[in-house]
């Protein structure tokens, strides 16, 4: 059964008050832009059956607007700690516990490792936008994966594509 992956890196972030990098909640464009990709999800028949999420204030709050503008429920989403500052392996790791009743599954995470995990996932290295920022705030990457979660592997996965809030009317 083929599955599907939503990368979602975490929406614009606040830095306007000096906060622990865990506790930074995110700026106005980023809650919008949560919300926008969300509606998208939807309108596309996109919505995943489950939600992981860094820990950080502003991945669970994107993860959160994202699910409410999706019409889920809050309890969609889940706090996965091992999801913070996390590499491409440490990210297939996490992926490859999800169960295999799961066909579409959100994670919603940073960069760089969002990047490098996309990066990794596929046979090929997508192609860089001009600004050299593959996933920029609010950006989700669809990817298929073929076979079970547990059997995710380097290069395994096929771009299906790229969104960002901006491209979104």
């Amino acid at each position: 059964m083929p599955r599907e992956l939503l990368l979602l890196r975490h929406g614009k972030s606040d830095w306007s008050t000096p906060v622990d990098d865990v506790d930074r909640p995110l700026k106005k464009r980023g809650r919008r832009g949560a919300r926008r990709i969300g509606v998208w999800l939807a309108k596309q028949g996109k919505v995943p059956e489950r939600i992981l999420t860094s820990p950080a204030l502003r991945a669970k709050a994107t993860a959160e607007l994202c699910a409410e503008a999706m019409g889920l429920a809050p309890a969609v989403v889940e706090v996965e700690e091992d999801l913070y500052a996390a590499g491409p392996e440490a990210l297939a790791r996490v992926v490859a516990r999800c169960p295999d009743v799961t066909s579409r599954l959100m994670v919603v995470g940073h960069n760089p490792g969002l990047e490098d995990f996309l990066t990794w996932l596929l046979p090929e290295p997508p192609p860089v936008p001009e600004d050299g920022k593959l996933l920029p705030t609010a950006a989700l990457a669809r990817v298929e994966l073929d076979g079970a979660w547990a059997s995710l592997g380097q290069g395994a996965g096929r771009l299906v594509e790229l969104v960002t809030p901006r491209q979104l009317s």
